[in-house]
């Protein structure tokens, strides 16, 4: 954007996109502010701490009279909003004013600086965060904008000093194509988002296109032995550097000796073949073992010496809806995650049964998108061996989308043709709403108990609504 102090605006400015991006500028100097629905957001807290005024509902009259900048949401466009059709009809007044999606803005900053990517289907919100917080750490001083809160940044984003530029960035509508990485960490890969990517090898290609765009001085951290990944690596032009859990994929970052310790997992790393010692993480789960070693190798790659990267990696403690402790409720412990495609349900069901031995957990699942519900409908059958008992609540569909093609009713009654199958006694209730199924929870939960919430939508409501009382 600039060294230029502007005016900018942001329609649809709750998204976690779009508050972060909104949160960096404003740290930068410039006067941001912006417009959306009056439903509260957990991003509401980041903007009033940014200083970054929201107007709702949307109507063209917010739209300030001097205007250097718009930037919207792709959720929104001139047939569902007013202030974008306003603009529309009102080609001499705004002719002048750049108007840019969340993506093309996003990359529009991330271009200008030594661009750090972090992508792929899962883990990329925890790497983004974690790899900033290290370099943070370790003095480097980056701007870093992460798609979630980060409660040691104070919000979703840092405003630093340096070249440096860590950003969370989307496959979603093949976003990745707007930014020019200098490296880039590719978490894994698998299909996702079938509203929009019509087959796997659709979903895959991105990916490839986006990674190739890699400069021959630039880099790659990727899993050893993520079978996607393996297919197109070899479009980077750059250096590979892979990491693994196992071995047997001959990755550069190996860690072995995984184990619980107290309130960390404890692992050691060997680097080539030489042991780099033990290292240290507070979050749960052997799926945040394998993010650790991502954020080792890229931090070592700029630079970062090895005693540094094992203090500040052992200093995160994580990010909000991901394995998020929010309280408790008549002496049960209540924990949030964004969980919302299969893999994710599955890896965080896994550590949470592991690290908490002996609870009885309960889970409420609420599934995000028809369209995802649908095409991976088997695999959410088979994704909840590791909860005692299981609400699922009505599918928390996208505006974007076509509705209805499948049910939440179905996708309990398919698990509870499973556990009937494979002899496994588990509690499978639908029930459709928020409100019923916190009205439930109110009547069943004690100190014996374990609340998960996950997915992508709202779920996280029910924990605040219990610990309120």
């Amino acid at each position: 954007m600039g060294t230029k102090k502007e005016t900018i605006y942001f329609i649809g400015v709750k998204g976690v996109g779009m508050t972060m991006l909104a949160q960096f500028l404003a740290a930068a100097g410039h006067k941001v502010s912006g417009s959306d629905i009056k439903e509260v957001f957990l991003t509401d807290s980041v903007l009033k701490k940014a200083g970054v005024k929201v107007l709702s509902p949307f109507s063209a009259r917010h739209l300030p009279a001097k205007i250097d900048r718009i930037i919207y949401s792709s959720a929104y466009n001139i047939q569902n909003n007013p202030e974008l059709a306003f603009i529309k009809r009102q080609p001499e007044r705004f002719k002048k004013v750049p108007l840019l999606s969340y993506a093309e803005a996003l990359a529009k900053v991330f271009n200008d600086h030594f661009g750090l990517a972090v992508c792929g289907s899962h883990g990329k919100t925890t790497i983004s965060a974690w790899l900033g917080y290290v370099l943070l750490r370790a003095g480097l001083k980056p701007n870093v904008l992460v798609g979630s809160s980060v409660p040691q940044f104070k919000g979703s984003a840092l405003f630093g000093q340096s070249k440096y530029f860590v950003a969370e960035v989307d496959e979603y509508q093949n976003k990745l194509k707007y930014f020019q990485p200098r490296g880039v960490v590719l978490t894994n890969i698998e299909f996702d988002h079938p509203d929009f990517f019509k087959t796997a090898a659709a979903y895959r290609q991105v990916f490839a296109d986006f990674i190739k765009k890699i400069p021959q001085a630039g880099w790659l951290v990727t899993s050893a032995g993520d079978p996607e990944t393996k297919k197109i690596k070899r479009a980077c032009r750059g250096q590979i550097i892979s990491v693994g859990l196992s071995g047997a994929d001959w990755p550069d970052y190996l860690a072995t000796n995984i184990k619980e310790q107290g309130s960390y997992q404890i692992f050691h790393v060997r680097y080539k073949g030489k042991d780099l010692g033990e290292f240290k993480v507070r979050l749960i789960g052997v799926h945040n073992v394998s993010n650790a070693l991502m954020v080792i190798a890229a931090a070592a790659k700029l630079g970062v010496k090895i005693p540094a990267i094992k203090k500040a990696l052992s200093g995160f403690k994580g990010t909000a809806r991901r394995a998020q402790i929010l309280g408790k409720y008549r002496g049960a412990l209540i924990i949030d995650d964004y969980a919302h495609h299969p893999t994710e349900v599955k890896a965080t069901l896994k550590a949470v049964r592991e690290h908490y031995r002996g609870k009885n957990i309960i889970t409420v699942f609420h599934p995000h998108t028809y369209t995802r519900t649908k095409a991976l409908f088997k695999d959410f059958v088979a994704s909840f061996p590791n909860t005692d008992e299981l609400i699922i609540l009505d599918i928390y569909g996208s505006a974007r989308e076509k509705q209805g093609g499948v049910s939440s009713a179905q996708l309990a009654a398919a698990i509870r043709r499973r556990n009937k199958m494979t002899g496994r006694r588990q509690a499978v209730r639908h029930i459709p709403t928020l409100k019923a199924a916190t009205k439930y929870l109110r009547s069943q939960l004690g100190s014996g108990d374990l609340l998960l919430l996950m997915g992508a939508g709202d779920v996280f409501r029910a924990g605040e609504n219990l610990i309120k009382g």
